[in-house]
């Protein structure tokens, strides 16, 4: 598994700005705003359904990873996406922290990538 979804009852727009106040009170701030729409819009002429990928970074977090593991930089921030489907329903994806830093192999970044899972579940399950 790489990551987990949930579909909410908002619209696109509600659902970016939901998720990012879930996310704060997590500990976690929105580095990166991609929105996806708009990129294959001007770069590929594509119409496509509304989709953001959010860069989200808990700093106390990231730090404890950096001091284990310098190049875990590869693997940040944790990818959050907002997506809307083909009904016009919007679903929620998260990254799954634990899948990624377990590639390095290193016990303490498993712990730490089950704290920051942990974290992103209870996100989850605030917008259900």
């Amino acid at each position: 598994m790489y990551g987990f979804t949930v579909n909410v009852n908002e619209g696109f727009d509600d659902a970016v700005s939901k998720v990012t106040e879930e996310l704060q009170k997590e500990g976690f701030g929105v580095l990166t705003e991609i929105d996806v729409k708009a990129v294959l819009k001007k770069k590929l002429d594509l119409d496509k359904r509304p989709y953001k990928i959010l860069g989200a970074c808990n700093p106390v977090l990231a730090n404890k990873a950096l001091d284990a593991e310098p190049d875990i930089g590869l693997l940040l921030p944790c990818n959050v996406i907002v997506r809307e489907n083909e009904d016009a329903t919007v679903t929620v994806g998260f990254m799954d922290p634990s899948s990624v830093l377990g590639l390095v192999e290193r016990e303490e970044l498993k712990e730490l990538g089950d704290e920051v899972l942990s974290r992103l579940y209870r996100v989850r399950d605030a917008l259900a």
